[in-house]
């Protein structure tokens, strides 16, 4: 039973895209997507202690209004849902760039949900989980699924897939990208043909550390924002995108080869070096903790 007077630490990792198709939009205009998400060790820290009443206080980095900030809004949705009269004390320290394609606001959320579930006695499952996340975040599911995965529709349709341990060199650039704005562009690719999991897990086994596919939106964010561009020749020829931009990513062969391509950084840009994960390291932590 979680101690009321305790405070509990858990991660909100990062994830990134190693490809983006476009296969099609459904008439309300969502567009349906196809990608395999990938979890990385940038990571954002969020502590929590119970409250007997059912405040939620949110403290720490916040980025934008905080009455629509995703941790506050995921707590007071299990409230809503279970008709739990318990609070909470949402501490977030960010490391996780915003605006960057990286997920970090749909992480932090995600782990909220899955943390509170558990220092509540919410009893829910994971799928309860992930369908209260779909409702906050199109990513959010992502993250409470917990491991690699090919992601389809409005990436709510996951399907877990094997990717191999790897070091990454990615490079944020100093002007986010409106993903609303790529996505309304005329000159989008929308009719990328789908890939069968079989041939993805496939190309990955037997070509890696080439990458399959390609990114749809990243020809229009290059064409918005012509900083992606610099921070793709920063990084070389095999470099892409992440989701909607504006960061972009290199494979690397070691920690050491990933810091060496950072030493390319253009000025008023940063740069990280971190490695995928095989899994999320919530249930680790909940365990070590609890």
């Amino acid at each position: 039973m979680p101690d009321a007077t305790s405070a509990y630490t858990f991660s909100a990792p990062a994830k990134f895209n190693l490809f983006l198709h476009v296969t099609g939009r459904r008439d309300d205009g969502m567009h349906l997507l196809e990608s395999i998400f990938v979890l990385v060790d940038l990571i954002d820290t969020l502590t929590f202690e119970i409250l007997s009443e059912p405040e939620i206080v949110r403290t720490g980095d916040v980025v934008g209004d905080v009455n629509q900030d995703l941790c506050v809004r995921a707590a007071k949705l299990l409230q809503e849902e279970t008709g739990c009269t318990l609070g909470a004390k949402i501490d977030v320290k960010k490391r996780i760039p915003s605006g960057a394609g990286l997920g970090g606001g749909s992480s932090d959320c995600a782990t909220t949900l899955m943390a509170l579930n558990r220092l509540w006695n919410l009893g829910l499952t994971n799928e309860r989980l992930m369908k209260l996340g779909n409702r906050l975040g199109a990513d959010v599911p992502f993250f409470i699924f917990g491991t690699s995965a090919l992601a389809r529709g409005t990436g709510n349709v996951l399907e877990k897939i094997e990717v191999p341990e790897s070091h990454w060199a990615m490079i944020m650039p100093e002007t986010p990208t409106s993903t609303q704005l790529i996505f309304r562009d005329p000159d989008l690719t929308r009719d990328t043909k789908s890939l069968k999991i079989a041939l993805l897990s496939d190309q990955i086994r037997l070509r890696w550390p080439e990458l399959p596919g390609k990114n749809d939106l990243q020809a229009v964010a290059v064409r918005v924002n012509p900083r992606i561009q610099t921070a793709l020749d920063a990084l070389g020829s095999e470099a892409r995108m992440t989701g909607s931009g504006s960061a972009v990513f290199a494979w690397a062969s070691s920690q050491e080869q990933a810091q060496e391509k950072l030493k390319n950084t253009p000025a008023g840009m940063r740069g990280y070096a971190f490695k995928n994960l095989s899994e999320h390291p919530f249930e680790k932590e909940l365990k070590a903790t609890l």
